[in-house]
């Protein structure tokens, strides 16, 4: 048993081989497509066609024309997405649906009752209690039901409309039933306000007979304090003490104003007479009408002592005459003047008098008002008790003339409109029977060619081991350089001439040039089961990679019907790694060691029908102490499968030769990426050990023609 070191391969899929096997079952998979094209149009052409109807209503408050514009305006800022799924779950209310369903006469449509008329197969199972008896279930509710089903009512998003859909195989009634439903809202919506409408007023009347005595009351008790308290009012603001209170302020103002004027007046008078000044320029002298006849006397004598100066001498008795009574009447002015300074201070003395008794009013007044401030902050208290209650009468008063207008069921419209009302609709909703045509062949296709590709992915036809890199032309004239040269090779590693034997070998290789169809996994895996080989010995020089092929044989051959079971004799455990569900479970080096039984050891490939004895989990230095006994196991195990595949990894001839002995077993080499003389040399190996006729295995790659023995002899 051979360690190897290389990294463990993965597989790949080889996605033109699915589309190959898809293309080759073409019949099978149009087959079960137009089958089922054919079943889809039979089917939908037995169901009864529903139709569909929608009508749709805008959610809004809605009040009287003579209602204020400040409430709707509040009303709807209220109405938010909370609002209008409310109004969607009042259309979908029970109530609601019974009142639609007894006005329409819905219990005697089939449609809504389908239990009403039972299959023989329905009345079957309920008879032999694998059904329920639906006759169990009242009818109004099997009428419910049926008719949630058909119903749909939603909110638009990003708005307030809201929609009510219905579906019947009647068009007629698909129509029919959203109207009514929308109608019977409409007149729940108006019943409901009337009815609040209706418990406000009988409420509202007994508080406002209540509050009428408050208010009468209230107002009985300003009335009494203020006759009391002698705070009565000579109109609307004002009491009687401070009405007093602002005259005598306004007449002191007035008394006190005319006796400056007086004072002054007399004081100008006093002045012009004291000063010797003239007084005629004093308004209260010119006013006077004796001072005005006395100064015209004046004027004339004046006149006349002027005309008659001209002829007459002063000494002559006219003159004299004259001017005595020229000062006669200089004295009586005078006189008069004294007369008006003492009517005004004697004004002066009356207003002064008038002041201070005016003064003395208006003290005393003062001295009343403080007592009043008491006694008005409990009247305005009083006061407002009673506006309070008078406001809140006038209140309900309004409301209860606003209620009592609002009787009609039509003055109190729903706060929702119809916008858009359900018509017959002239298609069927469903069903649509070319997208269901559609949709089941292309499914069928689908399905059906996936399982043919699942096929193809379980038996290990469409799986091929990873390569690495692809070498490019340059590599494959490498090849061709070294097959020309490959006598040298051989003869380098043996250490001397080229022997006869190793010359055989690498001679009969083909040119790496031609078909890589015929190394393939399918014609070595069609060359063993046509030779009826028992036991497939795979060598892997180059690991893994190796490895993989091996596995990828086993399914194939498996796929072929034959009982295939492949032993992991590598020391990666590759195999175990690409078949078994777990690398932990027992294996060969368990059964090499006696801890398990030779049925223990085998498990299930989990991509095909083939079987495997994976790597196992016990020390396998122990295990090759018993290698010998490993002929005898794979001879024992031909007897039970038709083919056993013994992967022994990159082991080179000398430790195949020590298992190889079972009868009629055949050696196969894998090979990948080994050129010509890498691969004689190998054969070289094989034939010193004894194995004349080798197969060789290079899938992925084109080195030769595969399924030819390649004979070192």
């Amino acid at each position: 048993m051979s360690v190897s070191a290389t990294p463990q391969p993965d597989v790949d899929i080889d996605l033109g081989r699915l589309v190959t096997a898809v293309w080759e079952r073409k019949t099978l998979v149009l087959g079960l497509t137009a089958a089922a094209a054919g079943l889809a149009f039979l089917v939908t052409g037995m169901i009864n066609p529903l139709y569909k109807s929608e009508t749709r209503l805008l959610v809004e408050t809605r009040e009287p024309v003579y209602s204020g514009d400040q409430n709707q305006q509040t009303a709807d800022v209220a109405l938010d997405e909370r609002a209008v799924t409310s109004q969607v779950e009042i259309l979908k209310s029970t109530d609601l649906v019974k009142q639609v369903a007894r006005e329409l006469d819905l219990s005697s449509r089939e449609e809504f009752d389908p239990a009403a008329n039972p299959s023989a197969i329905g009345d079957l199972l309920v008879m032999i209690g694998l059904k329920k008896n639906p006759l169990d279930v009242p009818a109004e509710e099997r009428i419910l039901k049926e008719f949630f089903k058909k119903l749909d009512v939603y909110a638009v998003p990003g708005s307030r409309v809201i929609g009510i859909e219905f579906s019947s195989e009647d068009a007629a009634l698909a129509a029919r039933v959203p109207n009514a439903l929308v109608d019977a809202y409409l007149a729940f919506q108006s019943s409901a306000k009337l009815e609040n409408n209706t418990d406000a007023s009988a409420w509202l009347e007994p508080e406002i007979a209540r509050l009428r005595g408050k208010v009468r009351e209230s107002e009985e008790k300003v009335a009494a304090y203020r006759s009391e308290t002698g705070l009565l009012l000579v109109n609307q603001q004002d009491t009687i003490a401070a009405k007093q209170l602002s005259d005598i302020s306004t007449e002191l103002s007035r008394v006190r104003a005319e006796r400056a004027d007086s004072e002054a007046r007399a004081q100008s008078v006093r002045n012009a007479l004291s000063n010797g000044q003239a007084v005629d320029a004093v308004s209260d002298v010119l006013g006077s009408p004796v001072v005005q006849r006395l100064r015209e006397s004046e004027g004339n004598i004046r006149a006349q002592i002027a005309d008659l100066s001209t002829t007459l001498l002063e000494a002559h008795p006219r003159m004299k005459g004259l001017r005595a009574q020229l000062k006669d009447v200089e004295r009586q002015i005078y006189s008069e003047i004294r007369k008006v300074l003492s009517s005004l201070e004697s004004n002066t003395r009356v207003a002064r008098i008038r002041e201070e008794e005016l003064t003395a009013q208006l003290n005393a007044l003062k001295a009343g008002s403080a007592r009043e401030g008491e006694e008005s902050v409990e009247l305005r208290s009083l006061e407002r008790e009673a506006a309070a209650q008078r406001d809140l009468l006038e209140t309900y008063l309004g409301r209860y003339r606003e209620a009592a207008s609002r009787t009609e069921p039509k003055s109190l419209p729903a706060d929702a409109r119809v916008i858009s009302r359900a018509v017959p609709a002239s298609e069927s909703h469903y069903p649509k029977m070319l997208p269901i045509i559609g949709v089941a062949a292309f499914a069928t296709f689908l399905l059906s060619s996936i399982g043919v590709m699942l096929g193809e992915l379980f038996s290990g036809r469409a799986l091929r081991p990873s390569t690495g890199l692809i070498r490019d032309a340059d590599e494959t004239d490498e090849h061709s350089v070294a097959t020309d040269e490959h006598s040298v090779a051989v003869a380098e590693d043996t250490g001397g001439e080229p022997s006869a034997e190793p010359q055989l070998a690498i001679e009969t290789l083909p040119n790496i040039s031609n078909d890589a169809d015929d190394f393939s996994v399918e014609s070595v895996a069609d060359q063993l089961v046509t030779d009826g080989t028992p036991v497939a010995i795979c060598v892997s020089p180059e690991g893994d990679e190796g490895s993989a092929a091996a596995v990828m044989l086993a399914r194939t051959v498996a796929g072929d019907g034959l009982k295939t079971l492949l032993i992991d004799l590598t020391g990666s455990a590759c195999p175990t790694e690409l078949m078994a569900e777990s690398r932990r479970l027992p294996g060969l080096t368990d059964l090499m060691c006696g801890d398990i039984a030779i049925a223990d050891s085998i498990h299930p490939d989990r991509l095909s029908s083939a079987h495997i004895i994976p790597h196992g989990n016990a020390n396998a230095r122990r295990a090759m102490r018993a290698i010998d006994r490993l002929p005898m196991i794979i001879d024992a195990l031909t007897e039970a499968y038709d083919m056993v595949i013994v992967e022994c990894g990159a082991a080179d001839a000398a430790a195949v030769a020590r298992i190889a002995r079972v009868e009629n077993s055949e050696i196969v080499l894998s090979i990948l990426r080994s050129d010509a003389s890498e691969v004689g040399r190998f054969l070289a190996e094989f034939n010193e050990q004894g194995f004349g006729d080798v197969l060789l295995m290079t899938p992925g790659l084109p080195t030769g023609p595969l399924g030819q023995r390649n004979s070192a002899a």
